[in-house]
């Protein structure tokens, strides 16, 4: 990768997704459909664009056996990929109703990243062994209950505001804030948990991750500007916060998660040798981490981008942990 690429897209340069996602600004009208075209199709994608990782960087052979580490990989990778693919589909509707050309320009690059997340995270499972001609009934059938427990409130939520209210505004808020706002950190950890057991795994993590930080960081200027130039908008804009955090409070996510970092377990101490003392944090060694752990990190790292985030737009941090207050 050369110096022409913008750091923030660069595979080498960019940052990590929550130092990125809370320490960046970038605007609509910079990451346009030019921007996308040269920093990231040519950049970040860069000998990546098929699988989302380098030739060189391979799958071990362990991987594409049957065992508790090809499993939790099959679970994350197959719920990852149904959700990009739905995150797709919504991103048709900001396209549709988006209030100026940087806006769908954007929202029109976020539907293009959103739809490869999927395939490559689909493609990957081909990768480990799974049959390509069944893989899309087979993670139909492996993901319905996350599918209709999880991922559907969130997609009736999403799709009446941006569809049925027409409200882009509310759209940007509820997906960049609510869903990726608290996707993202699970998304990190994934990137650090599979990096030192398989390079190609790591890379496809990595690169979904620097997608994640533009999504991020331009949905909280589009959120900032538009505050400021309507502020009469801001009391509309936290209602829809507050409802997205009860939301996400009531789905029970934390089982589908748990269950895969338990076979996660499984398997890391089966390839103890593999890991050694490589750090998924700073001061703390991958094997030395329980499922209850990495879950509680997650959430930790939510709350630390979510307070960046509201701060950069100027918002109450404690519209998203509940608090009623008088935070208007």
């Amino acid at each position: 990768m050369t110096g022409s690429v913008a750091p923030e897209a660069d595979w080498d340069r960019a940052p990590g997704l929550l130092d990125g996602a809370k320490e960046l600004a970038l605007g609509p009208e910079q990451c346009n459909l030019a921007y996308w075209i040269t920093e990231v199709a040519q950049g970040t994608l860069r000998e990546r664009g098929v699988t989302g990782h380098h030739e060189s960087a391979l799958v071990p052979a362990f991987l594409k056996r049957p065992g508790p580490l090809r499993e939790a990989l099959t679970l994350e990778f197959g719920f990852r990929g149904l959700s990009e693919e739905i995150a797709t589909r919504l991103l048709s509707y900001y396209v549709a109703i988006a209030p100026g050309i940087p806006e769908l320009e954007f929202y029109a690059t976020q539907l293009l990243d959103e739809a490869r997340h999927a395939r490559v995270f689909r493609n990957h499972l081909v990768e480990l062994g799974l049959p390509e001609a069944t893989l899309l009934r087979d993670i139909e059938a492996m993901a319905a209950e996350y599918r209709r427990t999880v991922l559907q409130p969130v997609e009736d939520f999403t799709l009446d505001i941006v569809r049925d209210q027409g409200d882009f505004i509310g759209g940007v808020a509820v997906f960049a804030i609510v869903i990726e706002g608290v996707l993202a950190p699970a998304a990190e950890l994934s990137e650090r948990k599979w990096t030192p057991l398989s390079p190609a795994t790591g890379e496809i993590s990595r690169g979904t991750a620097i997608d994640e930080i533009r999504h991020l960081t331009v949905a909280s200027t589009i959120l900032r500007d538009h505050v400021a130039a309507h502020p009469e908008y801001r009391p509309r804009l936290l209602e829809i916060l507050r409802a997205g955090v009860k939301l996400w409070d009531e789905i029970p996510d934390k089982p589908f998660v748990i269950h895969r970092e338990e076979l996660f377990q499984q398997g890391m101490a089966d390839h103890a040798d593999l890991i050694g003392d490589y750090e998924v944090w700073p001061g703390v060694r991958l094997l030395d981490t329980t499922p209850e752990q990495r879950y509680a990190m997650a959430e930790r790292w939510t709350d630390e981008m979510a307070e960046a985030r509201m701060a950069y737009m100027g918002l109450p941090v404690e519209v998203l942990s509940g608090d009623r207050g008088d935070a208007v």
